[in-house]
């Protein structure tokens, strides 16, 4: 008797553990729900009927990446809800089908409804004051963008054609006409709320808006385009999740290159603004480097050497911030081969070419006696160069009676190419097949197809020429006038 009440009483004692036990993994399922629920603090809802059973994604931006912050499945009936995680910039909704909607993401709550994202007149938003804000801005900047061209495509005429001269009323009617809808552009921005994302971003995609109009048609109005673009503060996190970051650095280099000045204007300005940059990234590590490397790729791909040599010297001298290991090797060829620097000596091996025949003697740098050598890397393979060297080949017998020999180094790593690409130029070529690692390339720290120097006859740095143009240009400048 006494066994059965110990037993019962063990048994209760059980049962009552249990019993807390799953009230404990209860709440913290609880807890578990809710704090997978508050995480994700922003959400999308929408309803798009001609995307039914397709995958949506939503994409937002990180400096001059995208990223994904949320993706589902399209039901039968269009709907779909999206959750992510506080954000605060632009992004953007792609389909299967890879139709895209661009919106603001500074909301808790955004409804969107519609037909098809290629429909841009049947979306509708809701709980989006910014993204009506958005939507109305666009289309009615556009609308008077295109009846100010008209505008200022006939003030002119009303000024010089003779027929038309006469109607000064008219002239008076078109300039009140275009100073009414500039202002009215003007209006809608100052009127915004500050606080809202719109206020900020809306005047910086104008600003990318205006640049191809101001190279082209409007030249008036490049010198606020530029000094709007020295008033951006680039540490703005708004900006690191806008989507235009990568638009509003080439774009204005862009304007620079394409607004009409001299080549020592534009550099100038570009040095300019390449100094704004560092300066106002002075302390923030990670986006200097990002900024730097993005920017220093840019001027290189466009051939503006003198741009990112400057930007080279300034990064590595600055003493903010760490330059990456990447970045710096890239940029360490400008302060290395700068001009007045002197170069080094090169051995020319494996196999040596002039005029198809084979060179059968060892040489250097050095043993070349001219009053200046332009030294050329590149490769069979560079579609550039393919372009580039042929026309050095044209040049060669000219530059040469002025005193200036060519070398070619080879970055081939397939003889036959080599020995094809070079068969007919009447300069040394060499190739030791063993592409980028090249010691010369090493030495000279090329990175990129065609690199072109100048040296003098003690191997000085003269110029870093970007073109044969330039070449030819220096020469017909400077040992014409020496002559």
């Amino acid at each position: 008797m006494f066994s059965m009440k110990k037993r019962f009483k063990n048994m209760k004692k059980r049962e009552k553990h249990l019993q807390l036990k799953l009230q404990k993994i209860n709440l913290l399922c609880l807890i578990l729900i809710l704090n997978w629920s508050t995480s994700f603090s922003q959400e999308i809802s929408a309803n798009l009927k001609h995307h039914s059973n397709q995958e949506v994604k939503l994409l937002g931006y990180n400096g001059f990446e995208t990223v994904e912050l949320a993706k589902t499945t399209i039901d039968e009936s269009g709907n779909f809800n999206l959750l992510y995680k506080n954000y605060k910039g632009m992004g953007y909704l792609e389909t299967s089908d890879k139709s895209q909607l661009f919106m603001v993401l500074n909301e808790p709550k955004i409804e969107i409804t519609g037909t098809h994202l290629k429909e841009p007149d049947s979306i509708k938003f809701s709980n989006s004051n910014e993204n009506l804000l958005f939507n109305q801005y666009a289309v009615e900047h556009n609308q008077r963008e295109r009846a100010l061209a008209g505008w200022k495509f006939l003030l002119p005429q009303y000024k010089s054609v003779e027929l038309l001269k006469q109607q000064k009323e008219y002239a008076n009617i078109i300039k009140k006409e275009i100073s009414r809808l500039e202002n009215q552009d003007q209006e809608f921005l100052i009127q915004l709320n500050k606080s809202s994302y719109v206020s900020w971003f809306l005047p910086l995609r104008k600003l990318l808006d205006d640049i191809p109009l101001s190279a082209q048609q409007y030249n008036e109005r490049i010198p606020k385009n530029v000094a709007d673009f020295r008033n951006i503060n680039f540490n703005d996190p708004e900006l690191y999740h806008s989507g235009i970051l990568d638009d509003l650095i080439e774009s204005h280099y862009w304007l620079l290159e394409n607004g009409g000045m001299t080549f020592d204007s534009m550099y100038l300005q570009m040095n300019i603004s390449t100094n704004y940059l560092i300066k106002n990234l002075e302390g923030n590590e990670k986006l200097l480097n990002e900024i730097g490397d993005f920017l220093f790729k840019l001027l290189e791909k466009r051939s503006l050497y003198q741009a990112s040599e400057h930007l080279a010297l300034k990064l590595l001298t600055q003493n903010s911030c760490t330059i990456d290991d990447n970045l710096t090797k890239q940029m360490e060829s400008y302060r290395a081969m700068k001009i007045g620097n002197t170069a080094s000596d090169i051995v020319f091996e494996g196999r040596k070419m002039m005029m198809g025949t084979e060179v059968n003697k060892d040489l250097k740098l050095s043993d070349l006696k001219s009053n200046y050598t332009l030294v050329v890397f590149g490769a069979s393979w560079c579609s550039h160069c393919a372009q580039e060297i042929p026309r050095i080949k044209e040049k060669y017998i000219s530059w040469k009676l002025r005193g200036v020999e060519t070398v070619f180094v080879s970055l081939d790593h397939d003889e036959l190419e080599f020995k094809n690409f070079v068969r007919d130029f009447p300069f040394l070529s060499s190739c030791d097949f063993k592409g980028w690692d090249n010691q010369a390339a090493q030495d000279y720290y090329v990175n990129a197809a065609p690199t072109l120097f100048l040296l003098d006859s003690e191997r000085k740095i003269i110029l870093r020429p970007a073109s044969v143009e330039q070449v030819d240009a220096w020469v017909n400048y400077t040992l014409t006038t020496k002559n």
